[in-house]
């Protein structure tokens, strides 16, 4: 009897220990969020209206995965690329309303409420991606781009689509004298108006996404454009020349809701932060990359190119000054002033 009391007591002994060892673990488990509904889980709808193929939309494609990736599906990104959900005169409003929360326009789409940012506009007012780089990233370009915010905008990045090219259907483009008389399409922007008008041509407005239609109807000449657009939407089958001209420089800012920003908790303001600054370095030699590919696919093409000199550019960038005199006119001399050329 006393063997099976001393037993039970040994049993009684092991029973208090188990308990008291997972009363004591962790009651925490991971989470899956792949297993949360959509009103778990935080949508990101970011729109575009260029190409999956261009830098931008394999940009947009990286920046989705790494974001589902890094938050274990917390955070889902839908792209929506090609003008598919929203087009160029409609997805800024859809931003506004908070029907989408991103999108990545084109900087010269965003002169008529910060019309001091065409200065990245001018012709000739950039020698490479670099410098536009370094002049974004400056207290200056912070200062021009940060006036977005009194618009509901927060920019989080900046995505290159190149230097542009003038093409058209008319006549080779090798002095600025041959623009005289054409009707060339532009993205809406005084600068770019003036730019032309400067030159004796004619412009017309339109989306990026009606361009092959106006090409192909006749109702424009030409247009101008970076290669990696030209080649993403067939434009250079419409045309019959290309001027290499890299007169002026086609570049988008990574655009946020700002109150659907601010609605974020930190952490994940600091993830996507960290993801976009990752994808912002690779986008940048993406394009410098894919612009030399796109040029020599052009070259395999039955289209005429002439490529501008440098003694051409300045000549150029020489007739165009009155383009600069324009915006110190309208706008302000110290974003001119601070363009990395005038540094040195």
């Amino acid at each position: 009897m006393k063997q099976f009391t001393g037993i039970s007591a040994l049993y009684f002994i092991f029973f208090l220990s188990v308990i008291f060892l997972t009363s004591s673990q962790s009651t925490e488990y991971p989470v899956d969020y792949e297993q949360l509904g959509k009103e778990e889980r935080i949508v990101i709808r970011f729109s575009h209206v260029v190409g999956e193929d261009t830098p931008k939309g394999m940009a947009a494609r990286k920046f989705a995965e790494l974001v589902k990736e890094r938050s274990n599906g917390l955070i889902e990104v839908q792209v929506f690329s090609n003008g598919t959900l929203y087009k160029d005169g409609e997805e800024m409003n859809a931003l506004s309303r908070g029907d989408i929360q991103m999108i990545a326009p084109a900087i010269s789409k965003l002169t008529d409420i910060v019309p001091e940012i065409s200065v990245f506009d001018l012709p000739f007012a950039f020698n490479s991606l670099d410098e536009v780089h370094e002049y974004a990233l400056s207290d200056i370009g912070e200062k021009l781009t940060n006036r977005l915010k009194n618009h509901n905008l927060l920019v989080a990045g900046l995505w290159d689509s190149g230097f542009k090219q003038i093409s058209n259907s008319i006549r080779p483009i090798e002095h600025y004298s041959d623009l005289e008389g054409l009707r060339i399409r532009i993205m809406p922007s005084d600068i770019l108006t003036k730019q032309y008008e400067t030159l004796n041509a004619e412009t017309k407005r339109t989306d990026f996404v009606t361009v092959f239609n106006v090409l192909q109807n006749g109702n424009v000449d030409g247009h101008e454009n970076t290669l990696t657009n030209i080649t993403s939407k067939n434009l250079y089958s419409l045309q019959n020349y290309i001027t290499i001209s890299n007169h002026g420089y086609l570049g988008y800012l990574i655009l946020f809701n700002y109150d659907f920003w601010n609605s974020l908790p930190e952490d994940v303001q600091q993830l996507l932060t960290k993801i976009l600054q990752e994808v912002q370095e690779w986008e940048w030699q993406l394009t410098k990359e894919m612009d030399q590919e796109k040029l020599q696919e052009i070259q395999h093409c039955a289209i005429q190119l002439h490529t501008l000199s440098e003694e051409d550019k300045l000549e150029w960038e020489e007739k165009l000054q009155p383009v600069y005199d324009y915006y110190r006119e309208h706008y302000s001399e110290r974003f001119i002033d601070a363009l990395p050329k005038f540094q040195n």
